[in-house]
């Protein structure tokens, strides 16, 4: 019980390192949640902040999933790592050094996923790429990426693994929830498209 509290601990805090956040503050003495979609994530610093800190936001944010799933399976091996893999994206969800409002957690998605088992992850990022691509809608392309990765995964990863399942399952629940105004915005036709500012 106490390695399975270490790793929740350890990577939710991984999960709080909030790069666009830090990168509008020291950099553009702003705060990205004050700024177009309030959210702290890669897509709202490309509107917000342009092409670079963007990048570098989805970069590192990524890179806290790696890390994170690196360190649970250290302490917990693979079940440590799934452990860390859905915590460290709570806490860049929902971060207590920023009380709480944070980003959509695609970026740190991809990262602990990827590392974890890459072939469902590809595929679905590949989906959710074309997706992006057609409609211009990044919002879209992520949640259908992330709703289909558990369904990719029944198919391409043999032996069935319940535990990977559940896990993809979570990570699936916790992109699309985070989306729910994205939804709305969607359903509604306002929804802002890939290369609009802020």
């Amino acid at each position: 019980m106490f390695k399975i509290l270490l790793v929740i601990l350890i990577s939710y805090m991984i999960g709080n390192f909030s790069t666009s956040y830090i990168l509008g503050k020291y950099l553009k003495n702003v705060d990205i949640r004050t700024k177009g979609s309030g959210n702290a994530g890669a897509t709202n610093a490309l509107r917000v902040f342009g092409k670079k800190i963007a990048l570098f936001t989805f970069f590192v944010d990524a890179l806290k999933g790696i890390v994170a799933v690196i360190v649970g399976r250290m302490i917990l091996q693979d079940t440590g790592g799934l452990i860390a893999g859905v915590f460290v994206i709570v806490g860049h969800n929902w971060p207590v050094v920023l009380k709480f409002k944070g980003g959509k957690g695609i970026a740190t998605t991809i990262g602990a996923a990827s590392f974890i088992n890459p072939i469902p992850a590809i595929i679905a990022i590949i989906i959710g790429i074309i997706i992006i691509i057609k409609t211009k809608y990044v919002s879209l392309g992520s949640i259908s990426a992330m709703a289909l990765v558990p369904f990719i995964s029944l198919l391409v990863v043999n032996p069935f693994n319940l535990e990977y399942f559940i896990f993809l399952v979570i990570l699936s629940l916790m992109a699309v929830y985070r989306h729910k105004t994205n939804i709305k915005r969607l359903l509604n036709g306002e929804e802002s498209k890939l290369g609009q500012k802020a």
